[in-house]
């Protein structure tokens, strides 16, 4: 049963709670702490897209279109649609000899306020490409492309981009394919359900694949690498996911899942941390892995001044006046 995690605190009463689930496990599969039940299967949205990569290294798409960190990082990106990601997502396109019209993702205006203000400001559209996941849909057209499939339909689950996208997420979580729950994302493309412990076992082996073979350890390094170098494209300005790896400074990895997920890899200690807020609020997610850090020693005094406004983030009334804060409530010592 899923725990309190985050009180919602107004004046002198909690106002609300947000209660869910966390899976801190190792890469060998042991479950170092828990809290609430993490053999819930979740689904887990966005935050899979670090592993949704590894097929374009796998394949060559990524050296035979000379992909660079920042091209790795916004494959993994659930980005804000400001120019440094519409001008990275068009400059890859490009290189694949392909049009924002090839893009399957679906279109919705760019996430951060500025930057859609100024696309209207310019006379200019909105496309597809301002789609935060036009980055993971312009890899996969990578791998279709090199591969010479069909790029039409790679969206769909029986197309091998999506074949072998589940057959990475297979092996890194060890959830049979079969076992695998399919739904379809919010760009379209498939989605996929596991348990939350085996969730974090993948972010695990992204953090420490020093037990898989040679050419999977070295394509995951490289996508975690590109995460932690050039964080910025991963969301953007005001993001936590960037936010948190830029101050991280190359000491861990992380990434959100639409619903209330988040994952994080610690290269160092060589686990993954899964998290699952039971109302699907993302407002409690950043606060849930700042206190799971700082409980586990894992951050140092600057780095927890710096992402502070994430740990206990501030309720702002319409006068930007301090009203409430969320709190952290939970111990992941609780239970083993």
């Amino acid at each position: 049963m899923s725990e309190v995690l985050v009180t919602v605190e107004r004046g002198q009463l909690v106002e609300s709670l947000h209660r869910g689930d966390i899976a801190i496990v190792s890469a060998n599969g042991d479950v170092v702490s828990s809290v609430g039940d993490i053999e819930k299967v979740v689904f887990a949205r966005s935050s899979m897209k670090p592993l949704q990569t590894i097929p374009i290294i796998e394949t060559g798409a990524a050296d035979h279109y000379h992909f660079d960190d920042g091209d790795l990082a916004l494959a993994c990106a659930s980005h804000n649609g400001e120019k440094q990601h519409t001008e990275r997502a068009a400059s890859i396109l490009s290189r694949l000899d392909l049009e924002v019209a090839n893009l399957q993702c679906g279109t919705h205006p760019p996430r951060r306020q500025e930057a859609y203000e100024e696309l209207i400001k310019s006379g200019g559209d909105v496309t597809p490409i301002h789609n935060n996941c036009s980055g993971k849909h312009s890899g996969m057209l990578a791998t279709a492309k090199h591969m010479n499939e069909t790029v039409d339909d790679y969206y769909k689950i029986e197309h091998p981009v999506q074949q072998r996208i589940l057959s990475v997420i297979s092996e890194l979580t060890d959830v049979p394919v079969d076992d695998i729950q399919i739904g379809i994302d919010g760009c379209g493309v498939p989605v996929h359900g596991v348990p939350l412990r085996n969730l974090a076992l993948g972010f695990a082996r992204m953090a420490d694949p020093s037990g898989l073979k040679e050419s999977r350890q070295q394509s995951i390094r490289r996508v975690t690498d590109a995460m932690m170098n050039a964080p910025e494209m991963v969301g953007g300005t005001s993001r936590f996911c960037t936010d948190f790896m830029k101050h991280m400074n190359g000491k861990m990895f992380g990434k959100v899942g639409a619903e209330g997920v988040y994952c994080v890899g610690v290269p160092k200690a060589g686990i993954g941390i899964a998290v699952k807020i039971e109302d699907g609020n993302a407002r409690a997610t950043n606060a849930v892995i700042m206190e799971i850090l700082s409980q586990m020693d894992l951050i140092n005094e600057q780095e927890a001044e710096a992402l502070e406004s994430y740990h206990r983030p501030t309720l702002l009334n319409a006068r930007k006046e301090k009203v409430g804060m969320l709190k952290p409530v939970f111990s992941i010592y609780q239970k083993a």
